[in-house]
């Protein structure tokens, strides 16, 4: 795609010194501009692409662009490829229902990526301290069966809802700690000072004790 002159000046603006806040600032000041976003998403480049989510119109984005983004996505190391899969979700998917919808029919995707933000939702449902979801017993079920065999980044998620769950449900809690054991996923992880360990049992005791639940 050759880039408009637009795209290029914002281009020229972006190096390896710069920062989530300032990308956030360039995109206060560029608003909503959808066609810029693609532009810059086409550059392959991460930084560009993190900009670009933050300027996109929610409204616009169909399963089909969806899975543009997300086969974008793969061409980036692990870590990248979830962040940028993570800003999608935080700036984007969340804020329109059909969206949001989306998301909930992505349990079973064929991306390990959507599937990712399917778990990372229900997690996220659960933090934001709002009424647990009815659908709580069946599905703390399928993390039990699936947990073991998903794909890394899909594990994180589904262990944050797991961690979630064990936090605020606590009819649930010994089944959300036993998983954390059985898999043995994040044990021994190192965290940076003041976070929490993904080790659910670890976890669970840290979060609930916050919350004396």
């Amino acid at each position: 795609m050759k880039l408009s002159s637009k795209a290029e000046n914002i281009l020229n603006k972006i190096d390896s010194q710069t920062k989530l806040g300032d990308l956030r600032t360039m995109a206060k000041d560029i608003k909503r501009d959808h066609e810029l976003a693609i532009e810059l998403w086409s550059t392959g480049k991460f930084l560009p692409r993190q900009l670009a989510i933050l300027i996109m119109d929610s409204k616009r984005l169909s399963q089909a662009l969806i899975d543009e983004l997300d086969q974008g996505m793969q061409t980036h190391p692990f870590v990248e490829r979830n962040q940028l899969i993570d800003w999608l979700m935080a700036n984007q998917l969340h804020k329109d229902k059909k969206t949001i919808a989306l998301i909930e029919s992505w349990e079973n995707s064929p991306s390990a990526l959507q599937r990712r933000v399917f778990w990372y939702h229900q997690g996220r449902l659960r933090w934001m301290g709002q009424t647990p979801p009815a659908d709580t017993g069946e599905l703390l079920a399928r993390i039990e069966a699936n947990i073991g065999k998903e794909a890394p980044e899909v594990q994180w998620a589904m262990n944050l809802t797991a961690g979630w769950i064990g936090v605020y449900e606590k009819q649930y809690r010994s089944r959300c700690v036993a998983i954390g054991e059985n898999t043995g996923l994040f044990k021994g992880e190192k965290v940076s000072k003041g976070c929490t360990p993904n080790y659910l049992p670890e976890f669970i005791a840290i979060e609930s004790n916050k919350r004396n639940t």
